[in-house]
């Protein structure tokens, strides 16, 4: 007879969006260099600031990307299936759920190094790691969360 352990739907899916940023703050932390880093490049005052629309515009894309995605699964769910998804959809939507977890703190992250910086305040090798690996961690979500959900999709 054989013995198996099942844990709640969207387990794996958790599990993995909660390992990455961990992972990905080991590894970009310890990449730094430096203690501190400039924000403004060549150290024009003022110069971050575009790139920051950018960054900002980014998040919010990837964000509204993720919950209107989430939005239109559950949704048309209500449509088909009397409401309920299969339970293979847990996973991808658990990291779509945590890709805008982690764009939003990438947002917030950003702003905070901007204003910190702006008051005097040194850009630190913990705070520029935080910022990435927000990001980098709303981006993987996105997209290991896409592949899945089409993965589920289509079989």
């Amino acid at each position: 007879m054989r013995l198996m352990c099942h844990f709640f739907a969207g387990f794996s899916g958790l599990l993995i969006g909660l390992a990455l940023p961990f992972l990905l703050w080991v590894v970009l932390y310890t990449g730094k260099e430096y203690a501190a880093y400039n924000m403004d490049p060549h150290g024009q005052p003022g110069a971050f600031e575009p790139i920051l629309t950018k960054y900002l515009h980014f998040g919010e894309y990837i964000v509204g990307l993720a919950t209107s995605s989430i939005v239109l699964l559950v949704g048309s769910s209500a449509f088909h299936s009397n409401g309920h998804l299969p339970w293979t959809f847990a996973s991808p939507l658990i990291l779509l759920a945590l890709c805008v977890i982690w764009g939003i703190l990438f947002i917030v992250q950003l702003i905070l190094n901007n204003e910190n910086v702006r008051h005097g305040n040194p850009h630190t090798k913990r705070r520029y790691a935080l910022s990435e690996t927000w990001g980098f961690s709303a981006l993987c979500c996105f997209c290991l969360g896409y592949g899945w959900l089409a993965i589920a999709v289509t079989r």
